[in-house]
């Protein structure tokens, strides 16, 4: 490998959380052209199995173990795939299951790594943009999961009684979460509703504790560093007095 690719990669291998974030961010530029696109949803596949790795790759040194992340990414990716290849009901709905079950795992991983610093680091800033879109895509698979087993339990400005999309039931995950509330995505049913309370839930507590705690650790940092300056200058200063 020549050293100028060597540099290029360097700071990618240093912020993980940054190349998920900005892969994830991709993600929701590329989607519509998925669905609009004849061979979108090989596109869908191929990408989501590319953030998929990514995932993995982010949480590789998180507390939890790195072969679990694995096992649920590459059964996913695979069911995913057979889905594509030959649509059944039964496979899309264990597919997006693992997926949730996946982010949310990703997600856990990436609060755990926030969590273990007293100081705050570059990637951890990229780290709670990347855990904010994995918690989005996972809730956006639970809307999945619901809705086959349960549909019509999301309805729409556009086409009512029609099945929400993915993009449709993603945008919701995205309002919801961040508490905008500018979804034409509705939740209609118990159930349904219950879950989107549950992700309003999780918005705000991820907003209360991680994002608060980012902001406090870097006021003591800097607090801590003026304090350093003052006590510098003034030993500077001492044997001059008197």
């Amino acid at each position: 490998m020549s050293s100028g690719l060597r540099d290029l990669l360097r700071p990618v291998a240093r912020h993980p959380s940054a190349v998920l974030l900005v892969a994830q961010l991709v993600g929701v530029l590329l989607y519509p052209f998925a669905e609009s696109l004849a061979w979108g949803r090989g596109l869908f596949e191929v990408f989501g199995a590319l953030v998929l790795g990514l995932a993995v790759w982010s949480v590789r040194d998180s507390p939890g173990p790195t072969w679990v992340a694995l096992i649920l990414g590459i059964s996913a990716s695979a069911l995913s795939v057979a889905d594509a290849l030959s649509p059944n009901p039964t496979v899309a709905v264990v597919s997006a299951a693992l997926h949730a079950v996946f982010y949310f795992w990703a997600a856990g991983n990436l609060m755990a790594y926030m969590l273990a610093d007293a100081t705050v680091t570059r990637d951890e800033l990229y780290a709670v943009g990347a855990t904010f879109t994995l918690v989005a895509w996972a809730f956006a698979y639970v809307f999945t999961v619901l809705q086959a087993l349960q549909p019509g339990c999301f309805t729409a400005a556009v086409d009512p009684q029609g099945q929400r999309t993915w993009m449709e039931l993603l945008f919701l995950s995205f309002t919801n979460l961040s508490s905008t509330g500018l979804s034409d995505v509705v939740p209609i049913t118990p159930h349904a509703r219950s879950v989107v309370m549950i992700q309003q839930l999780a918005g705000l507590g991820y907003v209360a504790l991680f994002v608060s705690r980012l902001v406090g650790l870097t006021i003591n940092r800097q607090q801590q560093q003026h304090d350093a300056a003052g006590s510098a200058r003034s030993e500077a200063g001492g044997p001059g007095e008197g």
